[in-house]
């Protein structure tokens, strides 16, 4: 992300950002409430468009319209307030939107044998008949990353992701995402809390009222 400036009425969200992201590794994004950390993500997956700046992936510029888009570049998020439809069971929400047009018996089977596959190989274990509204938050934040790796996801977006869980679900979800990095993934981490980036992150950005502050190796730190 290159020059990133973000405008809403009578503030400036983003001003003038830039953030590199490099294969492999857990990028935290570290600031207080308001300072722009939710908003530069929103920018890389196509929920908002920037006034200025562009986005490059593997130093060709892309144009991010909508999520749709950058699905298709291999991005995905994990929002803070999920995006899962409650009467819907987990194996319908993961293939929601990338389900093929006639989806008979056998497409359907594949699919769920593709999600109990990757839940199996990531330790995100979940039911895929179960309805999301009868599941706990940290299973319905499975049923999120779930959504991404379904898609073939190679950057990860992850905002405030521990914000609803429980110590050993945190525990658990930070391994997961160390785990992502080191198969190749790229990990962008939202969050407020040092603990966590010290134990996961390998670079932090931080951001303070909408302006970039620097960009450290947390090792060196």
């Amino acid at each position: 992300m290159v020059n990133i400036t973000k405008e809403f009425p009578g503030i400036i969200a983003n001003d003038n950002i830039t953030l590199n992201l490099k294969r492999g590794e857990v990028h935290a994004l570290l600031g207080e409430n308001g300072a722009g950390k939710s908003t530069l993500m929103s920018v890389l997956f196509g929920l908002y468009q920037a006034e200025k700046g562009e986005i490059r992936k593997n130093g060709k510029v892309v144009k991010i319209n909508n999520p749709n888009d950058a699905n298709a570049l291999g991005i995905g998020m994990v929002h803070q307030h999920f995006k899962l439809v409650e009467i819907f069971t987990v194996l319908e929400n993961i293939i929601l939107g990338v389900e093929p047009n006639t989806m008979g018996f056998l497409q359907k089977a594949d699919a769920r044998k593709k999600v109990v596959e990757l839940s199996e190989k990531y330790g995100l274990k979940v039911n895929p008949d179960a309805v999301i509204e009868k599941i706990s938050v940290g299973m319905q934040q499975r049923v999120e990353i779930l959504k991404m790796l379904y898609r073939d996801n190679e950057i990860l977006i992850f905002d405030e992701p521990t914000a609803v869980l429980t110590p050993q679900e945190i525990e658990e979800l930070l391994q997961i995402m160390r785990g992502f990095a080191d198969e190749g993934k790229s990990i962008l981490f939202i969050t407020h809390k040092l603990h966590e980036i010290m134990q996961v992150a390998d670079r932090c950005t931080v951001l303070r009222k909408g302006k970039y502050i620097g960009t450290v190796d947390v090792k060196d730190t």
